[in-house]
């Protein structure tokens, strides 16, 4: 097994890239997405903002309140590989790490989940461009406001006020799946959470840790799931890909509470070991 290599040097962004957060086909196959819409002409003229501050890598929207986002895209490579960094994200942030990667007119891959607003979901796993799944076993809501509008905390969300129904076919794709309560013992609010993905295989195995604690696995080679198709994905993505941070788009659904209008994502202490 490879050594442990620090991805990002806590002072500058040297090793990665910014583009725009661009629209993509939900499948392989599918249709081409149009490109002479006003809302992919204003996505591509934004690669979010990113900066470094207090040694961390600091992601936001640009300008603030705009409603489009970006990614911040690794120069290098990987296929079989551990990732470990710290995340802090405001409330609400939506944002997510991409691994195996495919730029081209927009990222493809395979996400691991960091939807830290309402109906959002942490450590699980979304197939951005490849699918379409949302592999999850809870989503999460802001515990309580403060009298200024600012969330104090965060919960599991009641199923009844959810935008985003938790319905069975999501938790039955995964075969480790933390509860809630599993989740909600190993979150720190308002502080650094570490964060670990695994990935294996040609059509991989990703398991993620929050904190030390066991969150999601999902074998999608083994998966069913009827807009991913193994082959297909492979064939798109290759043995390797890029690495992924990502500021979120808003939309007419929920607004600025996707992405808060002064929110930002921080991650710091990015290291990767080849497997």
């Amino acid at each position: 097994m490879a050594d442990w290599v620090s991805l990002f040097d806590g002072k500058s962004p040297a090793g990665w890239h910014a583009v725009p957060r661009l629209p993509v086909p939900r499948a392989p196959g599918d249709a081409p997405v149009d490109t002479s819409t006003e809302h992919y002409r204003k996505a591509s003229q934004t690669t979010g903002k990113w900066t470094v501050e207090d040694g961390a890598i600091c992601g936001r929207q640009e300008p603030p309140g705009s409603g489009f986002g970006g990614y911040l895209v690794s120069d290098g490579v990987y296929g079989n590989f551990e990732l470990v960094f710290e995340a802090r994200p405001d409330w609400p942030a939506d944002t997510g790490i991409l691994v195996r990667a495919h730029n081209d007119k927009g990222i493809r891959g395979y996400q691991m989940l960091l939807d830290h607003r309402k109906s959002g979901n942490i450590g699980g796993y979304y197939g951005n461009g490849i699918g379409g799944f949302h592999a999850i076993n809870f989503t999460v809501d802001a515990a309580g406001y403060d009298a200024d509008g600012n969330a104090t905390g965060i919960r599991i969300e009641d199923p009844a006020t959810t935008i985003e129904p938790m319905t069975p076919d999501k938790p039955a794709l995964l075969s480790h799946k933390a509860s809630g309560e599993e989740f909600m013992g190993a979150w720190k609010w308002n502080d650094w959470n570490e964060f670990r993905l695994r990935v294996e295989g040609a059509s991989p195995k990703l398991s993620s840790w929050i904190n030390g604690v066991p969150i999601a696995t999902l074998d999608t080679a083994a998966m069913g799931h009827p807009r991913y198709v193994a082959a297909a994905v492979e064939a798109m993505l290759g043995p390797k890909g890029h690495i992924a941070f990502e500021v979120h788009d808003n939309d007419p659904g929920m607004g600025e509470a996707r992405w808060g209008r002064s929110a930002a994502c921080r991650w710091r202490n990015v290291r990767l070991r080849e497997l």
